[in-house]
């Protein structure tokens, strides 16, 4: 069963449980980190943009996991099938990062060792800025990118929880197909971000979740005859029995999908993404693996992005067949231990 939130009010009721479990086209209900019952270790709050393009791409993280925080970044080139990845760790936040309560009204800016990050919403979207210096050995990785965002489209929205402990929760919204432009510099390497091909993918999180946990996860978004598509693909977490995370953006509107599966023996061997009613049925070809194991004792997580190109047929809510040729996105497991 999929249920819609249409009613704004809070996220949590007075002892920390969802007050209603289904997905929204927007983050109507008011989260606060003062309501969430679980200590500051199992809140986990992040910002995540992927900017991609035919033949390049940028990956920014700020995340506040309460044991660390993290501001990572990723250079992708997708004509050498390479990245190149740096980060900046921060022990113990513990919510320091003041990072805001809602994805439309406040901005993220953090520094750390001369690397500066900034995403700032806007009357028509956001802008994403980075200065990392110290970047690949001190090449340097500097983005200033705009990302539109007609604040009236749909965006995909999640509420969900845990069946065995209904304290720990998920709110999430994704935005997969945010056309950019701007700028992104890799030591002597300009990219201009003007081409119409270049889109963003946004990920805002924040939650209480339990110490394991296993996610799949995948985006991509283009233009089809000029209209703007985008789709979000994941699961293998929290309880999905009032809402899935599966949807198709088309022309700034949801089509709300099922579920979804990841078919794949190999990371960077193909994969097959399908759903049980044949509304989605895609070939993802991948073109590398950005793999990367933190393992600090307690906490642990091991990430598999696969970068690729989707291929396929999504179905619209009334019927409506898109065609999808190769375009750049990704897909991903991600285990933690947090």
């Amino acid at each position: 069963m999929q249920h819609e939130i249409t009613e704004q009010g809070p996220l949590l009721d007075d002892s920390g449980r969802l007050v209603e479990r289904g997905w929204a086209r927007t983050p109507i209900r008011r989260y606060d980190r003062d309501d969430i019952a679980p200590g500051w270790w199992r809140i986990k709050e992040w910002d995540y943009y992927a900017v991609l393009g035919p033949s390049f791409g940028v990956a920014i993280t700020v995340a506040d996991l309460g044991y660390l925080g993290l501001l990572s970044a990723s250079w992708l080139d997708f004509e050498t099938h390479q990245e190149v990845g740096d980060s900046e760790i921060v022990p113990l936040p513990r919510g320091n990062f003041d990072l805001p309560a809602h994805p439309e009204s406040g901005a993220v800016r953090l520094e750390r060792r001369g690397v500066e990050v900034e995403f700032v919403p806007t009357s028509d979207g956001r802008t994403v800025s980075l200065d990392y210096p110290s970047f690949d050995d001190g090449r340097g990785l500097h983005v200033d990118l705009t990302l539109e965002r007609d604040p009236e489209v749909d965006a995909v929205v999640i509420v969900s929880d845990w069946e065995a402990n209904r304290r720990r929760f998920y709110y999430n919204m994704k935005d997969p197909a945010l056309p950019a432009r701007g700028s992104i510099t890799l030591g002597d390497r300009a990219e201009d971000g003007d081409e119409p091909e270049l889109f963003g993918v946004h990920d805002w999180g924040r939650g209480a979740w339990p110490y394991t946990s296993t996610w799949y996860w995948g985006a991509g978004g283009t233009r089809l005859d000029g209209v703007r598509v985008g789709w979000n693909f994941g699961y293998g977490f929290s309880d999905r029995e009032q809402a899935t995370e599966n949807a198709i953006v088309y022309d700034g509107t949801v089509h709300k999908l099922t579920d979804v599966e990841f078919h794949f023996d190999d990371y960077t061997e193909s994969w097959q993404i399908t759903s049980p009613n044949d509304r989605v049925d895609m070939h993802f070809e991948p073109l590398f693996d950005r793999d990367d194991v933190t393992n600090l004792g307690l906490l642990k997580t091991v990430q598999h992005q696969v970068f690729g190109h989707y291929s396929g047929s999504l179905v619209l809510d009334d019927g409506t067949t898109l065609e999808i040729d190769e375009v750049v996105g990704f897909a991903e497991e991600v285990q933690n231990r947090w």
